[in-house]
């Protein structure tokens, strides 16, 4: 009864005809051409090699929305990545030493990337090889920061603002009559 009551409000929803949709598209693979340089980024965790397993997840915790460390030298020079996966893969629920050094844990051969590769390179890392943060270094291997998917997401969302402030919640579908007060 409710749900024939529903079907028959005045108003009915459609399938758009696609038009920004293709406006959209079209802009997508340009803009995944940029450089990463153009990217807003955070600075990344950084801490130096030696570093406590107890004091890595502190400085997780203190930012709030970081997810990895980077450990670098004190010239700046990656050594390595702690991920969010590895301490849950490795550490959750385990009777390990979090006084050990970082090193116990660490990827130290993580995919890197560079201000003048395109983005589309890391959004490819992120998607296929499972990476959410990618450390981006210069030609002598020192830290120079970190991409995330939010960094990209941002770019591509400020790309587009009318398309992404005006989206209905149901993007493909539109409604035939206004509605709300």
């Amino acid at each position: 009864m409710i749900l024939a009551r529903f079907s028959r409000c005045s108003y009915t929803w459609s399938v758009s005809d696609g038009a920004p949709a293709r406006a959209v598209a079209k802009r997508v693979p340009t803009l995944l051409d940029e450089r990463i340089k153009v990217l807003q980024r955070r600075a990344p965790i950084q801490v130096a090699p030696g570093t406590s397993l107890a004091a890595c997840l502190l400085a997780i915790q203190r930012t709030g929305t970081a997810d990895s460390v980077i450990v670098a030298d004190g010239d700046g020079r990656l050594h390595g990545v702690l991920t969010e996966r590895d301490i849950v893969d490795r550490l959750v629920g385990s009777d390990e030493d979090l006084s050990r050094p970082v090193e116990t844990l660490l990827n130290t051969k993580p995919h890197v990337l560079h201000f003048d590769d395109p983005i589309r390179e890391a959004v490819a890392l992120m998607e296929t090889g499972r990476y959410r943060n990618v450390p981006i270094v210069d030609d002598d291997g020192t830290v120079q920061g970190i991409v995330r998917p939010q960094d990209v997401l941002r770019y591509l969302a400020e790309a587009f603002p009318e398309e992404v402030l005006n989206l209905p919640p149901r993007p493909h579908q539109q409604m035939m009559e206004t509605e709300g007060a």
